[in-house]
Protein backbone atom coordinates (compact mmCIF):
# COMPACT_ATOMS: atom_id res chain seq x y z
CA UNK A 1 0.00 0.00 0.00
CA UNK A 2 1.19 3.27 -1.18
CA UNK A 3 2.13 6.03 1.60
CA UNK A 4 -0.73 8.33 -0.21
CA UNK A 5 -2.91 5.32 0.19
CA UNK A 6 -2.30 5.70 3.88
CA UNK A 7 -2.79 9.14 4.65
CA UNK A 8 -6.20 8.66 3.68
CA UNK A 9 -8.59 8.56 6.26
CA UNK A 10 -11.18 5.68 6.78
CA UNK A 11 -14.42 5.93 5.00
CA UNK A 12 -16.50 5.93 8.11
CA UNK A 13 -19.11 2.82 9.31
CA UNK A 14 -22.40 3.57 7.06
CA UNK A 15 -25.90 2.20 8.86
CA UNK A 16 -29.06 2.44 7.07
CA UNK A 17 -32.55 2.01 8.71
CA UNK A 18 -36.19 2.83 7.73
CA UNK A 19 -36.42 5.49 11.01
CA UNK A 20 -34.00 6.98 12.31
CA UNK A 21 -34.46 8.79 15.84
CA UNK A 22 -32.29 11.26 17.83
CA UNK A 23 -32.43 10.56 21.29
CA UNK A 24 -33.50 8.00 23.08
CA UNK A 25 -35.74 9.23 25.65
CA UNK A 26 -39.16 7.56 25.89
CA UNK A 27 -40.32 9.88 23.27
CA UNK A 28 -37.90 8.32 21.26
CA UNK A 29 -38.51 4.60 22.31
CA UNK A 30 -42.06 4.99 21.74
CA UNK A 31 -41.73 6.16 18.14
CA UNK A 32 -38.95 4.08 16.93
CA UNK A 33 -41.12 1.07 18.49
CA UNK A 34 -44.77 2.27 17.25
CA UNK A 35 -42.94 2.84 13.62
CA UNK A 36 -41.77 -0.78 13.43
CA UNK A 37 -44.00 -3.01 15.23
CA UNK A 38 -44.94 -6.27 13.51
CA UNK A 39 -43.28 -5.05 10.25
CA UNK A 40 -39.98 -5.82 8.70
CA UNK A 41 -38.67 -2.00 8.93
CA UNK A 42 -35.88 -0.90 11.13
CA UNK A 43 -35.46 1.42 13.38
CA UNK A 44 -31.94 3.64 14.30
CA UNK A 45 -31.98 5.14 18.19
CA UNK A 46 -28.83 7.97 18.31
CA UNK A 47 -28.06 8.76 21.88
CA UNK A 48 -25.54 10.86 23.22
CA UNK A 49 -26.06 9.74 27.21
CA UNK A 50 -28.17 7.10 28.30
CA UNK A 51 -30.64 5.64 26.93
CA UNK A 52 -33.91 6.37 28.82
CA UNK A 53 -33.57 9.99 28.31
CA UNK A 54 -34.14 13.03 31.38
CA UNK A 55 -37.43 11.75 32.35
CA UNK A 56 -35.67 7.74 33.42
CA UNK A 57 -32.59 9.51 34.88
CA UNK A 58 -32.85 13.41 35.79
CA UNK A 59 -37.00 14.39 35.85
CA UNK A 60 -40.06 12.41 36.50
CA UNK A 61 -38.57 8.84 37.79
CA UNK A 62 -36.26 10.25 40.16
CA UNK A 63 -38.63 12.88 41.88
CA UNK A 64 -41.59 10.94 42.62
CA UNK A 65 -39.22 8.47 44.03
CA UNK A 66 -38.22 11.36 46.50
CA UNK A 67 -41.70 12.97 47.21
CA UNK A 68 -43.94 9.60 47.56
CA UNK A 69 -42.27 9.00 50.71
CA UNK A 70 -42.89 12.29 51.96
CA UNK A 71 -46.05 12.26 50.98
CA UNK A 72 -46.99 8.74 52.64
CA UNK A 73 -45.44 10.63 55.77
CA UNK A 74 -47.42 13.80 55.62
CA UNK A 75 -51.09 11.25 55.01
CA UNK A 76 -49.49 9.71 58.17
CA UNK A 77 -49.05 12.76 60.10
CA UNK A 78 -52.66 13.58 59.00
CA UNK A 79 -54.79 10.48 60.28
CA UNK A 80 -55.46 9.93 63.65
CA UNK A 81 -54.37 6.39 64.94
CA UNK A 82 -51.01 6.82 63.31
CA UNK A 83 -47.44 7.48 64.37
CA UNK A 84 -45.89 9.87 62.08
CA UNK A 85 -43.05 8.72 60.20
CA UNK A 86 -39.90 10.54 60.25
CA UNK A 87 -38.11 11.03 56.84
CA UNK A 88 -34.64 9.38 56.58
CA UNK A 89 -32.22 11.11 54.20
CA UNK A 90 -29.49 8.25 53.59
CA UNK A 91 -32.81 5.95 52.27
CA UNK A 92 -34.83 8.13 50.87
CA UNK A 93 -31.76 8.83 48.34
CA UNK A 94 -30.95 5.15 48.41
CA UNK A 95 -34.75 4.96 46.76
CA UNK A 96 -33.79 7.44 44.12
CA UNK A 97 -30.54 6.36 43.25
CA UNK A 98 -32.50 2.04 43.27
CA UNK A 99 -35.46 3.67 40.49
CA UNK A 100 -32.54 5.83 38.43
CA UNK A 101 -30.43 2.44 37.80
CA UNK A 102 -27.59 3.79 39.53
CA UNK A 103 -27.94 5.64 36.68
CA UNK A 104 -26.96 2.52 34.31
CA UNK A 105 -29.07 2.30 31.09
CA UNK A 106 -28.26 -1.17 30.45
CA UNK A 107 -31.75 -1.94 30.97
CA UNK A 108 -32.93 0.22 28.79
CA UNK A 109 -30.37 -0.74 25.72
CA UNK A 110 -31.62 -4.36 26.23
CA UNK A 111 -35.33 -3.63 25.99
CA UNK A 112 -34.60 -1.33 22.74
CA UNK A 113 -32.67 -4.17 21.16
CA UNK A 114 -35.08 -6.50 22.24
CA UNK A 115 -37.68 -4.57 20.17
CA UNK A 116 -35.56 -4.83 17.26
CA UNK A 117 -34.28 -0.89 17.56
CA UNK A 118 -30.50 -0.80 17.01
CA UNK A 119 -29.05 1.61 19.56
CA UNK A 120 -26.08 3.93 17.94
CA UNK A 121 -23.98 5.42 20.43
CA UNK A 122 -22.90 9.61 20.11
CA UNK A 123 -23.56 12.69 19.12
CA UNK A 124 -25.55 12.99 16.15
CA UNK A 125 -25.77 15.95 13.66
CA UNK A 126 -27.74 16.33 10.15
CA UNK A 127 -25.63 16.51 7.46
CA UNK A 128 -28.35 16.37 4.24
CA UNK A 129 -31.26 15.09 3.86
CA UNK A 130 -32.28 12.00 5.67
CA UNK A 131 -28.20 11.93 6.27
CA UNK A 132 -26.46 12.50 9.46
CA UNK A 133 -23.55 11.33 10.77
CA UNK A 134 -22.71 10.32 14.71
CA UNK A 135 -19.62 11.17 16.65
CA UNK A 136 -18.76 10.67 19.94
CA UNK A 137 -17.99 14.49 20.61
CA UNK A 138 -20.68 17.93 19.81
CA UNK A 139 -19.56 19.67 16.60
CA UNK A 140 -19.98 18.42 13.15
CA UNK A 141 -18.83 14.74 14.10
CA UNK A 142 -16.40 14.37 11.23
CA UNK A 143 -13.57 13.04 12.85
CA UNK A 144 -12.59 9.18 11.75
CA UNK A 145 -14.43 7.60 14.44
CA UNK A 146 -18.05 8.99 13.02
CA UNK A 147 -20.26 7.06 11.81
CA UNK A 148 -22.64 7.99 8.75
CA UNK A 149 -26.22 7.11 9.07
CA UNK A 150 -29.45 7.27 6.78
CA UNK A 151 -33.09 6.90 6.77
CA UNK A 152 -34.79 5.26 3.81
CA UNK A 153 -38.39 6.91 5.56
CA UNK A 154 -37.51 9.62 8.01
CA UNK A 155 -35.57 11.39 10.67
CA UNK A 156 -36.93 12.31 13.80
CA UNK A 157 -35.86 15.04 16.49
CA UNK A 158 -36.19 13.76 19.82
CA UNK A 159 -33.79 15.56 21.82
CA UNK A 160 -35.47 16.79 24.61
CA UNK A 161 -34.78 20.10 26.16
CA UNK A 162 -32.20 22.15 28.53
CA UNK A 163 -32.75 24.69 31.12
CA UNK A 164 -33.42 27.98 30.64
CA UNK A 165 -30.04 29.70 32.26
CA UNK A 166 -30.88 33.40 33.00
CA UNK A 167 -27.68 35.77 31.91
CA UNK A 168 -27.24 36.77 35.84
CA UNK A 169 -26.24 33.18 36.70
CA UNK A 170 -23.44 32.63 33.41
CA UNK A 171 -20.32 31.28 35.36
CA UNK A 172 -22.14 30.48 38.56
CA UNK A 173 -22.45 26.98 38.12
CA UNK A 174 -25.89 26.88 39.51
CA UNK A 175 -27.70 24.37 40.49
CA UNK A 176 -30.60 22.77 37.76
CA UNK A 177 -33.01 20.12 38.10
CA UNK A 178 -30.58 17.68 37.15
CA UNK A 179 -28.90 18.29 40.63
CA UNK A 180 -31.71 19.00 42.55
CA UNK A 181 -33.30 15.11 41.70
CA UNK A 182 -29.51 13.93 41.81
CA UNK A 183 -29.14 15.54 44.93
CA UNK A 184 -25.81 14.10 46.75
CA UNK A 185 -25.22 16.96 49.15
CA UNK A 186 -27.80 18.74 50.95
CA UNK A 187 -27.52 22.48 51.04
CA UNK A 188 -28.01 24.06 54.32
CA UNK A 189 -29.83 26.51 52.69
CA UNK A 190 -31.20 26.49 49.37
CA UNK A 191 -32.68 29.11 47.19
CA UNK A 192 -34.73 28.52 44.34
CA UNK A 193 -35.61 30.78 41.35
CA UNK A 194 -38.74 30.16 39.84
CA UNK A 195 -42.17 28.99 40.64
CA UNK A 196 -43.52 26.26 38.26
CA UNK A 197 -43.61 22.43 38.56
CA UNK A 198 -39.52 22.21 39.45
CA UNK A 199 -39.60 24.94 41.66
CA UNK A 200 -42.10 23.64 43.83
CA UNK A 201 -41.28 20.06 43.96
CA UNK A 202 -37.86 20.54 44.28
CA UNK A 203 -38.69 23.03 47.42
CA UNK A 204 -40.86 19.77 48.83
CA UNK A 205 -38.08 17.22 48.72
CA UNK A 206 -35.64 19.75 49.48
CA UNK A 207 -37.12 20.54 52.56
CA UNK A 208 -37.78 17.33 53.64
CA UNK A 209 -34.34 16.86 53.30
CA UNK A 210 -33.51 19.08 56.01
CA UNK A 211 -32.46 22.47 54.07
CA UNK A 212 -33.67 25.62 54.58
CA UNK A 213 -35.36 26.79 51.40
CA UNK A 214 -36.40 30.09 50.18
CA UNK A 215 -38.26 29.88 46.75
CA UNK A 216 -38.31 33.28 44.68
CA UNK A 217 -41.50 33.91 42.74
CA UNK A 218 -41.67 36.75 39.95
CA UNK A 219 -45.28 36.10 39.64
CA UNK A 220 -48.18 36.90 42.00
CA UNK A 221 -47.66 33.13 43.16
CA UNK A 222 -46.49 29.78 42.69
CA UNK A 223 -47.80 27.58 39.60
CA UNK A 224 -49.17 30.61 38.06
CA UNK A 225 -50.76 28.81 34.93
CA UNK A 226 -53.00 26.87 37.01
CA UNK A 227 -56.20 28.04 38.58
CA UNK A 228 -55.47 30.80 41.31
CA UNK A 229 -56.52 28.76 43.99
CA UNK A 230 -53.63 25.75 43.10
CA UNK A 231 -50.92 28.21 44.06
CA UNK A 232 -52.93 29.37 47.09
CA UNK A 233 -53.02 25.46 48.14
CA UNK A 234 -49.48 25.11 47.68
CA UNK A 235 -47.91 28.08 48.57
CA UNK A 236 -49.52 27.40 52.13
CA UNK A 237 -48.88 23.64 51.95
CA UNK A 238 -45.12 24.76 51.44
CA UNK A 239 -44.89 27.19 54.23
CA UNK A 240 -46.76 24.91 56.62
CA UNK A 241 -43.23 22.82 55.73
CA UNK A 242 -40.72 25.66 56.19
CA UNK A 243 -40.21 26.75 53.01
CA UNK A 244 -40.29 31.12 52.22
CA UNK A 245 -42.01 32.03 49.15
CA UNK A 246 -41.69 35.39 48.31
CA UNK A 247 -43.47 36.40 45.29
CA UNK A 248 -43.55 39.31 43.02
CA UNK A 249 -39.59 39.38 43.55
CA UNK A 250 -36.80 38.65 40.66
CA UNK A 251 -33.34 38.27 41.24
CA UNK A 252 -31.71 41.48 39.74
CA UNK A 253 -27.92 40.36 39.76
CA UNK A 254 -25.87 37.17 41.85
CA UNK A 255 -22.60 36.29 42.62
CA UNK A 256 -20.54 33.44 44.33
CA UNK A 257 -17.22 32.73 45.10
CA UNK A 258 -15.36 29.48 43.92
CA UNK A 259 -17.72 28.58 41.23
CA UNK A 260 -17.05 24.65 40.50
CA UNK A 261 -18.51 21.74 38.48
CA UNK A 262 -18.15 19.13 41.18
CA UNK A 263 -20.65 17.11 39.74
CA UNK A 264 -24.39 15.61 39.99
CA UNK A 265 -26.17 17.01 42.81
CA UNK A 266 -22.87 18.27 45.31
CA UNK A 267 -22.96 22.07 46.31
CA UNK A 268 -21.08 23.59 43.34
CA UNK A 269 -18.36 26.33 45.70
CA UNK A 270 -19.02 28.57 48.02
CA UNK A 271 -22.28 30.69 48.71
CA UNK A 272 -24.41 32.43 46.42
CA UNK A 273 -25.72 36.01 47.24
CA UNK A 274 -28.73 37.32 45.58
CA UNK A 275 -29.53 40.69 44.92
CA UNK A 276 -33.63 40.66 45.24
CA UNK A 277 -36.17 43.15 43.87
CA UNK A 278 -39.88 43.61 43.38
CA UNK A 279 -42.85 43.53 45.69
CA UNK A 280 -42.04 40.82 47.09
CA UNK A 281 -39.30 42.80 48.85
CA UNK A 282 -41.23 45.70 50.01
CA UNK A 283 -39.84 47.63 47.14
CA UNK A 284 -36.25 47.74 48.86
CA UNK A 285 -33.21 46.21 47.76
CA UNK A 286 -32.67 42.73 49.48
CA UNK A 287 -29.61 40.84 49.70
CA UNK A 288 -30.34 36.83 50.04
CA UNK A 289 -27.36 34.47 50.97
CA UNK A 290 -27.36 30.29 50.32
CA UNK A 291 -25.25 27.55 50.11
CA UNK A 292 -26.65 26.87 46.85
CA UNK A 293 -29.15 28.46 44.11
CA UNK A 294 -31.52 26.22 42.22
CA UNK A 295 -32.40 27.85 38.74
CA UNK A 296 -36.04 26.23 37.70
CA UNK A 297 -37.35 29.28 35.22
CA UNK A 298 -38.39 26.88 32.43
CA UNK A 299 -36.40 24.91 29.29
CA UNK A 300 -36.44 25.23 25.34
CA UNK A 301 -36.40 22.86 23.12
CA UNK A 302 -32.73 21.33 22.32
CA UNK A 303 -32.16 22.06 18.84
CA UNK A 304 -28.88 24.11 18.55
CA UNK A 305 -26.48 21.05 17.86
CA UNK A 306 -28.17 18.74 15.58
CA UNK A 307 -26.99 20.56 12.30
CA UNK A 308 -30.02 22.07 11.04
CA UNK A 309 -28.17 25.12 9.69
CA UNK A 310 -26.79 22.47 7.48
CA UNK A 311 -30.21 22.13 6.06
CA UNK A 312 -30.76 25.57 5.87
CA UNK A 313 -33.28 25.18 8.65
CA UNK A 314 -33.57 26.99 12.40
CA UNK A 315 -35.12 26.03 15.36
CA UNK A 316 -38.18 28.19 15.03
CA UNK A 317 -38.69 26.10 11.73
CA UNK A 318 -38.83 22.97 14.07
CA UNK A 319 -41.45 24.36 16.62
CA UNK A 320 -43.55 26.11 13.98
CA UNK A 321 -43.89 23.06 11.77
CA UNK A 322 -41.94 23.78 9.21
CA UNK A 323 -39.71 20.96 8.55
CA UNK A 324 -39.38 19.35 5.42
CA UNK A 325 -41.86 16.15 5.21
CA UNK A 326 -38.99 13.41 5.61
CA UNK A 327 -37.89 14.94 8.95
CA UNK A 328 -40.22 15.64 12.01
CA UNK A 329 -39.87 16.49 15.76
CA UNK A 330 -41.66 15.00 18.95
CA UNK A 331 -41.62 15.46 22.29
CA UNK A 332 -39.96 18.87 24.04
CA UNK A 333 -37.48 19.05 21.01
CA UNK A 334 -40.46 20.07 19.31
CA UNK A 335 -41.69 22.90 21.54
CA UNK A 336 -44.89 21.23 22.30
CA UNK A 337 -45.78 20.65 26.28
CA UNK A 338 -42.53 19.55 27.88
CA UNK A 339 -44.15 16.50 29.65
CA UNK A 340 -43.63 13.14 28.97
CA UNK A 341 -46.90 11.10 28.68
CA UNK A 342 -47.85 13.79 26.07
CA UNK A 343 -44.48 13.57 24.21
CA UNK A 344 -44.86 9.48 24.36
CA UNK A 345 -48.27 10.21 22.97
CA UNK A 346 -47.23 12.15 20.24
CA UNK A 347 -44.63 9.95 19.61
CA UNK A 348 -46.85 6.95 19.10
CA UNK A 349 -49.46 8.54 16.62
CA UNK A 350 -46.55 9.43 14.51
CA UNK A 351 -45.22 6.13 14.60
CA UNK A 352 -48.34 4.92 14.08
CA UNK A 353 -48.00 7.34 10.77
CA UNK A 354 -45.24 5.75 10.08
CA UNK A 355 -45.98 2.42 9.83
CA UNK A 356 -49.32 2.44 8.23
CA UNK A 357 -47.76 5.13 5.45
CA UNK A 358 -45.39 2.13 5.05
CA UNK A 359 -47.57 -0.81 4.77
CA UNK A 360 -49.69 1.46 2.04
CA UNK A 361 -46.23 2.05 -0.14
CA UNK A 362 -45.61 -1.89 0.49
CA UNK A 363 -49.75 -3.36 -0.23
CA UNK A 364 -49.46 -5.13 3.22
CA UNK A 365 -52.99 -4.50 5.15
CA UNK A 366 -52.87 -4.59 8.92
CA UNK A 367 -55.68 -6.00 10.03
CA UNK A 368 -58.09 -8.70 9.40
CA UNK A 369 -60.65 -6.01 7.84
CA UNK A 370 -57.71 -4.76 5.20
CA UNK A 371 -56.87 -1.65 7.26
CA UNK A 372 -53.75 -0.22 7.46
CA UNK A 373 -53.89 0.35 11.59
CA UNK A 374 -53.80 3.91 11.46
CA UNK A 375 -56.19 4.82 13.46
CA UNK A 376 -57.91 8.50 13.54
CA UNK A 377 -56.87 11.25 16.04
CA UNK A 378 -59.68 12.72 18.05
CA UNK A 379 -60.24 16.13 17.31
CA UNK A 380 -59.79 17.32 21.05
CA UNK A 381 -57.24 15.45 22.62
CA UNK A 382 -55.79 17.67 26.33
CA UNK A 383 -52.72 17.86 27.92
CA UNK A 384 -53.08 16.50 31.59
CA UNK A 385 -50.57 17.25 33.76
CA UNK A 386 -49.84 16.70 37.92
CA UNK A 387 -47.64 18.31 40.26
CA UNK A 388 -46.27 16.50 42.61
CA UNK A 389 -46.61 18.49 45.78
CA UNK A 390 -48.59 18.00 49.00
CA UNK A 391 -51.28 18.79 48.00
CA UNK A 392 -51.47 17.13 44.67
CA UNK A 393 -52.36 19.55 41.98
CA UNK A 394 -54.14 18.23 38.89
CA UNK A 395 -55.13 19.63 35.67
CA UNK A 396 -56.36 18.56 32.11
CA UNK A 397 -57.63 20.82 29.63
CA UNK A 398 -58.30 24.66 29.78
CA UNK A 399 -58.57 26.70 33.01
CA UNK A 400 -61.41 29.21 33.16
CA UNK A 401 -59.73 32.17 32.30
CA UNK A 402 -57.97 29.86 29.18
CA UNK A 403 -61.21 29.04 28.16
CA UNK A 404 -63.01 32.43 27.89
CA UNK A 405 -59.65 33.76 26.27
CA UNK A 406 -60.57 31.30 23.77
CA UNK A 407 -63.86 32.90 22.89
CA UNK A 408 -65.85 29.87 24.93
CA UNK A 409 -68.93 31.06 27.13
CA UNK A 410 -68.17 28.34 30.41
CA UNK A 411 -69.89 27.80 33.59
CA UNK A 412 -67.94 26.51 36.68
CA UNK A 413 -68.86 24.01 39.34
CA UNK A 414 -65.98 24.54 42.82
CA UNK A 415 -66.68 22.70 45.46
CA UNK A 416 -64.01 21.68 48.63
CA UNK A 417 -62.11 18.95 47.74
CA UNK A 418 -63.30 17.35 50.98
CA UNK A 419 -66.76 17.75 49.80
CA UNK A 420 -67.49 14.18 49.30
CA UNK A 421 -66.91 11.73 51.85
CA UNK A 422 -63.86 9.29 49.95
CA UNK A 423 -62.07 12.46 49.69
CA UNK A 424 -62.60 13.38 52.88
CA UNK A 425 -61.69 9.94 54.79
CA UNK A 426 -58.05 10.31 52.58
CA UNK A 427 -57.23 13.09 55.14
CA UNK A 428 -58.35 14.18 59.03
CA UNK A 429 -57.77 17.77 58.01
CA UNK A 430 -57.08 17.46 53.83
CA UNK A 431 -56.92 20.78 51.82
CA UNK A 432 -57.94 21.45 48.39
CA UNK A 433 -60.40 22.30 45.79
CA UNK A 434 -61.86 20.97 42.56
CA UNK A 435 -63.02 22.70 40.10
CA UNK A 436 -64.78 21.93 36.34
CA UNK A 437 -64.78 24.45 33.57
CA UNK A 438 -68.37 23.86 30.78
CA UNK A 439 -68.35 24.70 27.50
CA UNK A 440 -72.34 26.47 27.74
CA UNK A 441 -72.85 25.55 24.29
CA UNK A 442 -71.52 21.86 24.34
CA UNK A 443 -72.39 21.56 27.88
CA UNK A 444 -69.04 19.60 27.75
CA UNK A 445 -65.98 19.44 29.76
CA UNK A 446 -63.62 21.79 29.00
CA UNK A 447 -61.37 21.54 31.61
CA UNK A 448 -61.32 20.08 35.05
CA UNK A 449 -58.51 21.16 38.16
CA UNK A 450 -58.06 19.22 41.70
CA UNK A 451 -56.18 19.89 44.14
CA UNK A 452 -55.90 17.63 47.14
CA UNK A 453 -54.38 14.58 48.21
CA UNK A 454 -54.13 12.01 45.55
CA UNK A 455 -55.76 14.18 42.95
CA UNK A 456 -53.22 12.81 40.12
CA UNK A 457 -55.13 9.67 40.39
CA UNK A 458 -58.83 11.27 40.17
CA UNK A 459 -57.74 12.97 36.88
CA UNK A 460 -58.11 10.80 33.97
CA UNK A 461 -61.85 11.12 34.62
CA UNK A 462 -62.29 14.44 32.83
CA UNK A 463 -59.32 13.26 30.61
CA UNK A 464 -61.69 10.66 29.44
CA UNK A 465 -64.54 12.91 29.39
CA UNK A 466 -63.09 16.11 26.98
CA UNK A 467 -61.92 13.23 24.51
CA UNK A 468 -64.70 11.45 24.46
CA UNK A 469 -66.97 14.88 24.29
CA UNK A 470 -69.38 13.36 26.87
CA UNK A 471 -71.98 15.65 27.94
CA UNK A 472 -72.26 16.40 31.70
CA UNK A 473 -75.93 15.36 31.57
CA UNK A 474 -74.36 11.79 30.81
CA UNK A 475 -71.45 11.75 33.20
CA UNK A 476 -74.46 12.20 35.82
CA UNK A 477 -75.02 8.66 35.13
CA UNK A 478 -71.55 7.63 35.75
CA UNK A 479 -71.85 6.40 39.48
CA UNK A 480 -69.03 6.79 41.41
CA UNK A 481 -68.53 4.16 44.19
CA UNK A 482 -69.13 5.28 47.77
CA UNK A 483 -67.24 6.18 49.59
CA UNK A 484 -64.43 6.31 47.10
CA UNK A 485 -62.59 9.64 46.16
CA UNK A 486 -63.96 9.66 43.06
CA UNK A 487 -67.21 10.75 44.47
CA UNK A 488 -66.31 14.14 44.17
CA UNK A 489 -66.96 13.92 40.48
CA UNK A 490 -70.74 13.84 41.72
CA UNK A 491 -70.17 16.80 43.92
CA UNK A 492 -68.84 19.06 40.91
CA UNK A 493 -71.44 17.42 38.54
CA UNK A 494 -74.47 18.54 41.54
CA UNK A 495 -72.79 22.24 41.75
CA UNK A 496 -73.96 22.97 38.18
CA UNK A 497 -76.88 24.50 37.15
CA UNK A 498 -79.74 22.12 36.87
CA UNK A 499 -80.48 22.38 33.08
CA UNK A 500 -76.81 21.35 32.78
CA UNK A 501 -77.46 18.00 34.47
CA UNK A 502 -80.52 16.73 32.83
CA UNK A 503 -81.15 15.99 28.96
Amino acid sequence: MSTAAQDQPAAPEEITADVVVIGGGPVGENLAQYAIEGTDLTAVIVERELMGGECSYYACMPSKALLRPIDVAHTAAHLDGLTTPRIEPAGLLARRDAWVSGYDDAGQVSWAEGAGIRVVRGHAVLTGERELRVGPGEGPAADADAVAVRARRRVVIATGSVPRIPEAFTGLEPWTSRDATGVVEVPASLAIVGGGVVAVEAATWMAALGSEVTVIVRGEGPLGAEEPFAGVHVREALEAAGVTVLTGTTVASARRERAEATGLGRVHGGEVTLELSGRGTAGEARTLTAAEVLVATGRRPRLDDVGLDALGLTPHDVTSGGLPSWLAAVGDASGEAPLTHWGKYRARVLGAAIRAEALREQDQPDGVDGSDGEEPVPEAVPVPQVVFTDPQVARVGLTERAAREAGHEVVTAQVPFTGAAGTALLRDDAAGTAQIVVDAATRTLLGATLVGPEAGELIHAATVAIVGRVPVAVLRHAVPSYPAASEIWLRLLEELPREYRVR
